[in-house]
């Protein structure tokens, strides 16, 4: 891909296709002999110096919970948690050549304990979390306990065709300033032999990168990246709204809380599971065709839409989408609306009235369209499940005049690419895992 023109767009817009780009190519664009495009112009800093503004850290200091984000990251006046702006998604095999396992694990850990050293944990510098797929386990000897549910990933409905990701491990990036993400993902895979000034060990020979994606997510992005496919170039995008369909979202209310998806037992406890899926968007019509009121009434519910909850983007719900207070019955509501809202079908997988998926997910131009990296955390790989089949409502398709994508909530408008299952063990275990770490020698 080429960059822009750092001097004919945005900082932020620049600051995205150097991410996106990667490599030594990205950081050293992002960073700019004049410091135009962050990182100050410290030209050091492509060789592994320190970065202008972007603090230190102290792996001491690290939770044992590695998606433990919450408590480092601000919130925002209505108290919904504020995430990191920039992100890659690592995909990679790991330890595939000769090296003897145990010396394999202690390079990679001391590779990630170096990246703790090198960035503050917290937006300002690095959050990161390293999680294993069942293709690394099933590959070992021994089976996972029973207290982690981590099946391979499979289409959840017939709506779907995904490719299914199998790399060994998934590491997720995410920081504010772009050059701290990208001098992470230099220092883990690249040639780079420090970071922010730190010395990195090296462990870039124990992974195999199989794929590589990039998203970013705050308010004003979505309307300044409207220069790809699946979105109008002069599509009403409000300066508020976080993702491309024109909304806020990470509304508190809405969100399990960490304590709620970590695994409670075994010798995994303290960990989580993840779920990514890649879904493509394709918003012609929906900007094109939808009112601002449809928008409402399919992402949200229709009265949402009937008694104007939800504001230009979601600035009225504050910290709550209001989908609690909803009939119960959505079958009966949607014959009655004759359409359903994403939100509202969403809700009914709750469990005691509480969220069971903490989304950390985020727009993305990769492959310049728009999409998804649609991440969540949650305690089981089912809970992820019931909740994916809530959203989509196949029950009320059928026994209502809602079509199994039209006027059913934003399904027709939203394509699942690819999809992946990890285990994010607790931090002590992240680095090559055995299936069952009770019975290592």
């Amino acid at each position: 891909m080429e960059l822009p023109d750092p001097d004919s767009v945005p900082r932020r817009e620049f600051a995205k296709a150097a991410v996106a780009l990667g490599g030594v190519a990205g950081l050293s664009a992002c960073l700019g002999s004049d410091g135009d495009a962050g990182g100050g112009g410290n030209g050091d800093a492509v060789g592994g110096g320190p970065l202008d503004g972007v603090p230190a850290g102290d792996p001491g200091e690290a939770p044992e919970r590695q998606h433990a984000w919450d408590d480092a990251l601000d919130r925002d006046d209505a108290g919904n948690v504020v995430p990191p702006t920039h992100h890659v998604l690592r995909y990679v095999d790991v330890d595939r050549g000769d090296a003897p396992r145990a010396d394999a694990r202690e390079r990679i850990e001391a590779a990630f304990t170096d990246l703790e050293r090198a960035f503050e944990r917290s937006a300002a510098g690095l959050l990161f979390t390293v999680g294993y797929s069942p293709a690394y386990f099933d590959r070992l000897p021994g089976t996972l306990p029973e207290s982690v549910d981590l099946p391979a990933p499979r289409p959840l409905t017939g709506l779907e065709d995904p490719s299914i990701d199998e790399a060994d491990a998934l590491v997720h990036l995410a920081a504010d300033e772009p050059a701290a993400v990208l001098a992470a993902d230099e220092a883990l895979f690249g040639e780079a032999t420090a970071a922010n000034g730190v010395p990195m060990t090296d462990a870039s020979d124990l992974f195999d990168p199989v794929d590589r994606r990039t998203g970013f997510i705050g308010a004003g992005l979505p309307r300044e990246h409207r220069d790809v496919d699946g979105i109008p170039d002069d599509a009403p995008v409000p300066e508020g709204a976080k993702l491309f369909m024109g909304f806020a979202n990470g509304f508190a209310a809405s969100q399990a809380t960490e304590d709620r998806v970590t695994i409670e037992a075994g010798p995994f406890a303290g960990g989580t599971t993840q779920q990514v899926s890649t879904l493509r968007t394709q918003l012609d019509a929906w900007w094109s065709q939808e009112s601002h009121a449809q928008r409402v009434a399919k992402l949200f519910s229709p009265t949402h839409a009937d008694e104007e909850r939800v504001g230009e983007y979601g600035e009225r719900l504050g910290s709550d989408p209001g989908v609690a207070d909803l009939p119960e019955d959505a079958v009966a509501y949607a014959r009655e609306e004759g359409v359903v809202g994403h939100a509202q079908k969403a809700a009914r997988a709750r469990e005691d009235g509480k969220p069971r998926l903490l989304r950390r997910d985020f727009p993305t131009t990769d492959g310049d369209h728009t999409g998804i990296h649609f991440l969540t955390l949650q305690e089981s790989i089912g809970d992820f499940v019931a909740v994916r089949d809530a959203m989509t409502g196949a029950d009320v398709a059928d026994e209502t005049g809602v079509g199994s994508r039209i006027n059913n909530g934003i399904l027709q408008y939203v394509f699942v690419r690819s999809r992946g299952n990890f285990l994010v063990p607790p931090r002590g275990l992240r680095a090559l895992p055995d299936p069952d770490p009770r019975s290592e020698p």
